[in-house]
């Protein structure tokens, strides 16, 4: 398949206390069209920072290096209206809607205005397509939902507004930043159902943000890992679970509840999470994986091709060969 998103040596650096640090280092990532990726890691791994690089929403001050490239065009270097067509072309879903929709505006001008500003659409036809657009999300009676204000409505209800809007633009990528995170279970299941039916039927390709490893399964083609600002494995999502190339990964899987096995207490990995800049030297998961020897103190493993997938780890065929 052709590489709708090729991503090659991100790195990007914000300004802290005056200095820049790292946040993201030699990421490398690709999707092909209709693919959906997913990408999970703990909190402060660089998930978010990473698809806010894709559309350029990075915080004043950032430093960036390396390759972003969509659709054969270098990102980095759009200004202006290539850069407002790139924004429609790839939309993204946030966390939290109520963070990110003007709490004194209706819902019809949040859905419409990227319409009527970027794309000249008339209000009355681009009210129509909002209309339709909400419906095919679920929300009922759309024209009295444009009417209203972000606090008449429901979590479960704003968030599919959400997926309203970056579906308006008719985008190829879609990027989802764990837009389930805030709701309760069942309106997470029906919200994702939601998501994944239309991305099939648009033929969007999406990166999918989150933490749970076995959503990232069910709904994503493929799925990449990241840790301390690093991607630490890619695999094809059937297998990451059961037949991980990483060890990171492992102490991820080893960690989730299950229903299947009963155990007093769930599985820990020794040691805390780590940003970017405090990763050491070597490889950045040494500090707390259990197979650490010197050579991964020494070296900062590439990312590279291994059985059907690519992993970040110099010991991975040793260990591979140990846990058959």
């Amino acid at each position: 398949m052709n590489d709708l998103l090729r991503i090659s040596g991100l790195t990007v650096r914000l300004p802290l206390d005056g200095e820049p640090r790292t946040v993201l280092s030699d990421v490398s990532l690709s999707i092909a069209a209709g693919e959906a990726v997913g990408l999970v890691g703990e909190s402060g791994s660089g998930k978010s920072m990473t698809a806010r690089s894709i559309v350029r929403l990075l915080p004043p001050g950032a430093l960036v290096e390396g390759t972003i490239r969509y659709r054969g065009t270098d990102v980095p270097s759009l200004r202006g209206q290539p850069l407002r067509d790139l924004r429609s072309s790839v939309s993204m879903v946030f966390q939290d809607p109520r963070a990110h929709i003007n709490p004194v505006r209706t819902v019809g001008d949040f859905l419409t205005e990227a319409l009527r500003v970027n794309q000249r659409v008339p209000r009355r036809e681009a009210e129509g397509r909002a209309v339709r657009v909400l419906d095919e999300v679920g929300v009922a009676d759309g024209p009295r939902r444009l009417r209203q204000y972000p606090h008449e409505l429901s979590g479960g209800l704003l968030q599919r507004v959400m997926i309203a809007a970056a579906l308006l633009t008719e985008p190829h990528l879609l990027l989802a930043d764990e837009p389930t995170t805030a709701l309760d279970v069942t309106t997470q299941a029906e919200v994702m159902a939601i998501l994944d039916e239309l991305r099939r039927e648009r033929g969007l390709a999406m990166l999918f943000i989150t933490h749970d490893l076995e959503l990232a399964a069910a709904v994503c083609d493929r799925t990449a890992v990241m840790y301390a600002g690093r991607v630490m494995e890619v695999r094809a999502s059937a297998l990451l679970h059961d037949h991980a190339l990483h060890p990171y990964t492992v102490a991820l899987a080893a960690a989730r509840p299950s229903l299947e096995r009963r155990a007093e207490r769930l599985v820990t990995t020794p040691g805390r999470p780590l940003s970017a800049f405090e990763a050491p030297d070597g490889c950045p998961f040494s500090t707390r994986c259990p197979h650490v020897r010197q050579r991964c103190h020494d070296e900062r493993p590439d990312l590279r091709p291994l059985d059907g997938g690519q992993v970040a780890c110099v010991r991975a065929e040793e260990l591979a060969v140990s846990h058959d």
